[in-house]
């Protein structure tokens, strides 16, 4: 699911054509009708700049949220990105608040957490990852149940499983540092941002790749 030109699956999405999977790509932003239900064997919802219950800016959204408590009910597995992550965290209970705390952009540090030890995407990764990150919203309370993964220190909610199928990140692991160049960024140098996020993706490209070969691997 795209919700935005730019929001696409990037090479989160090459990941999962590498593992085997083919992409359905549906761009809702762009009026292409969503499927009435789930047949696929995974659903990965992307980020981009509404907060999931924004139905009158983004009407398609509604629909979304149907296929995201389907794919919780059947447990068909689903990674959610931004505010995919928000989506699935609200659909299961949680809460989403708008432009709340303190904005995250460019590269970031985010901890994994001691939960993720026997977990099926985050377990065995470094105690420590540098992720991009652009968002001023955020989760604010974690459904009932869930698993909470990763943190940052602006942003406690970075990564969270519902169920044994469903994973949420505030974080962008689609993304390449050019993007960065593209968002509007408020409070921050771009040049800095920029050159944190380049001088970091050596580290984080194996790491992210690695998580969605796992994902990849659930669906197939």
């Amino acid at each position: 699911m795209q919700h935005s030109r730019s929001g696409g699956p990037g090479r989160f999405g090459g990941w999962l054509e590498e593992a085997g999977l083919r992409l359905d790509v549906v761009r809702a932003h762009e009026g292409a009708p969503l499927p009435a239900r789930l047949h696929h064997a995974a659903m990965v919802v992307l980020g981009g700049g509404y907060l999931p219950g924004d139905d009158d800016r983004a009407p398609w959204l509604a629909p979304t949220r149907d296929l995201v408590r389907q794919a919780l009910t059947e447990e068909v597995p689903l990674f959610g990105i931004c505010l995919g992550g928000q989506m699935l965290a609200e659909v299961a209970g949680g809460e989403v608040t708008g432009d709340v705390g303190a904005p995250e952009n460019g590269s970031v540090p985010v901890t994994i957490r001691p939960e993720a030890a026997d977990d099926e995407l985050f377990r065995e990764l470094p105690p420590v990852v540098p992720a991009i990150e652009h968002h001023v919203d955020a989760i604010t309370e974690l459904p009932p149940g869930a698993v909470w993964l990763a943190e940052t220190e602006r942003c406690p909610y970075q990564a969270l499983r519902v169920g044994e199928r469903a994973w949420g990140v505030q974080f962008h692991p689609e993304v390449l540092p050019p993007r960065i160049r593209e968002w509007e960024v408020t409070g921050f140098d771009p040049d800095e941002v920029y050159a944190q996020a380049v001088a970091d993706e050596p580290i984080s490209t194996p790491i992210w790749r690695e998580v969605a070969t796992r994902f990849a691997k659930l669906a197939t």
